[in-house]
């Protein structure tokens, strides 16, 4: 018996992942999830973080936000920017990285701003080693 899925990641331009996989990591806000066959339905929010995906290989996508679906076996990832880590420039992460630490400091960002800022920061610092 098959222990695979199908998974599509896709933004306004473009589909970025489609294939059958074994597992999937997601950073929800209720913490990180992991994804496998015959997982129960779920709708949920993503934070700012790391997908990563399990198959033969590991492919990780780093991802600022965005909505999941899992249904039927199939998990749709709907993103407005997502990007694979092995494509990310050290001085592009530098960038994402102070913004986020100014909007963490900016005395005008609401709670939420500041929760998402904070965690952007943690998984750019992931990267960056």
């Amino acid at each position: 018996m098959s222990d695979i899925f199908k998974v599509e990641i896709i933004t306004p331009d473009q589909i970025v992942f489609k294939s059958d996989v074994k597992e999937v990591i997601i950073p929800s806000y209720e913490g990180q999830m992991g994804i496998l066959k015959d997982h129960i339905p779920l709708i949920t929010f993503l934070k700012p973080g790391i997908i990563v995906i399990k198959n033969q290989e590991e492919k990780k996508y780093y991802i600022e936000e965005g909505t999941v679906e899992f249904s039927d076996n199939n998990l749709l990832i709907l993103t407005s920017k997502v990007e694979d880590i092995n494509n990310l420039a050290k001085s592009y992460i530098s960038n994402l990285q102070e913004e986020a630490e100014k909007k963490l400091k900016d005395h005008n960002s609401s709670d939420k701003e500041k929760y998402i800022a904070f965690h952007k920061i943690e998984t750019l610092k992931e990267i960056n080693r």
